[in-house]
């Protein structure tokens, strides 16, 4: 994967505003999109969204961006001689093994109702990860497995989706976590008697 290039095209998204205008997941949207899976470029999904209605662009422009960018990460994780990938890329609660452990990983920006306590949770990793757990993948992935956060923060202008196109900085920051990884720095939790390890990685500008 070409990430400097996958940067580039990611950052184009910028151009038009980050919009869902109250538009739900549905398997129509989901069809009428897919071809997200096989656009390399934004100039190519632009042509490939002029016949689609409003809020359809707008579904898909979120959907290329936030795959390719899960894709990335997935790539810089898994290109990481401490990383050994799970080859069933359907199990919902393993993504690799770091160091023998186990573990699911979310990228996810911070939550914007949490804005204001970003440098609280920021020194109080338990406290953020014990929310991240009770409140996101509500859906299929949900479960309480260890689980690695990478968090994306712009302490700038608070648009924190644009952080899903700084590759190179998510890549710098993963890297450097990896490569000092010890696992005494893991953070345990308790969920009802059952004891998961967790950490979070922060990107932030």
């Amino acid at each position: 994967m070409d990430l400097l290039r996958l940067e580039t095209e990611l950052k184009k998204r910028w151009q038009i505003p980050y919009s869902w205008k109250g538009t739900k997941q549905t398997n129509e949207l989901d069809f009428k999109t897919n071809f997200i899976y096989k656009t390399y470029s934004f100039k190519k999904l632009l042509e490939r969204t002029s016949i689609l209605e409003e809020n359809e662009k707008n579904y898909a422009y979120n959907r290329w961006y936030n795959f390719w960018s899960a894709e990335a990460v997935e790539f810089i994780f898994a290109n990481n001689q401490k990383i050994k990938k799970n080859e069933d890329k359907y199990h919902k609660t393993i993504d690799f093994w770091l160091e023998n452990i186990a573990f699911d990983h979310k990228t996810s920006v911070f939550p914007k109702k949490l804005n204001h306590k970003f440098f609280h949770f920021e020194k109080n990793k338990k406290e953020l990860i014990t929310w991240l757990y009770e409140n996101q993948s509500q859906e299929q992935r949900k479960h309480l497995e260890n689980r690695l956060f990478v968090v994306l923060y712009d302490s700038e202008t608070l648009t924190h989706w644009k952080m899903k196109a700084e590759i190179h900085l998510i890549k710098e920051k993963i890297e450097q976590y990896l490569n000092n990884f010890d696992q005494k720095q893991l953070i345990s939790l308790d969920f009802e008697g059952k004891e998961v390890y967790s950490d979070v990685i922060f990107i932030k500008k």
